[in-house]
């Protein structure tokens, strides 16, 4: 057999018996994590959505104790298009009005497309004032 070349059943000196050890019934693989993971990191004025191990989503914001600017939505992009970033933004809202006492500015397009696809979540944004 060549160097490199890999063995199969059936060529001359490769026994076709091959022993496999199976793993064990309840092992958690991860590719099967479902589990998302919201934090505030107010340190660096950041919020992100973590799958498993895996930070898949950020949500930058500017907090000046009455509104908080969310200036910009981004996923990892081997994660886009699952809807991380909408969860993501609907968590930091929930976050905020759970909190209360602040609202919301949408600097980020994303974050404003967000609020126009739920506008029952509109009592937190900031109104603008007219002059």
């Amino acid at each position: 057999m060549v160097s490199g070349a890999r063995a199969h059943p059936g060529d001359p000196g490769v026994s076709a018996r091959r022993s496999f050890s199976a793993a064990p019934a309840n092992r958690a693989y991860p590719d099967v994590v479902t589990e998302l993971r919201f934090t505030d990191e107010r340190d660096a004025s950041r919020y992100t959505l973590h799958r498993g191990d895996d930070l898949v989503s950020v949500l930058d914001y500017k907090d000046d104790g009455r509104t908080v600017a969310m200036t910009r939505a981004y996923t990892i992009p081997t994660f886009r298009g699952k809807g991380y970033a909408g969860e993501l933004v609907d968590r930091a809202v929930a976050h905020l009005e759970a909190e209360g006492g602040r609202q919301v500015i949408p600097v980020c397009w994303y974050v404003a497309d967000w609020f126009d696809l739920h506008p029952d979540r509109a009592g937190i944004l900031r109104q603008r004032s007219t002059a």
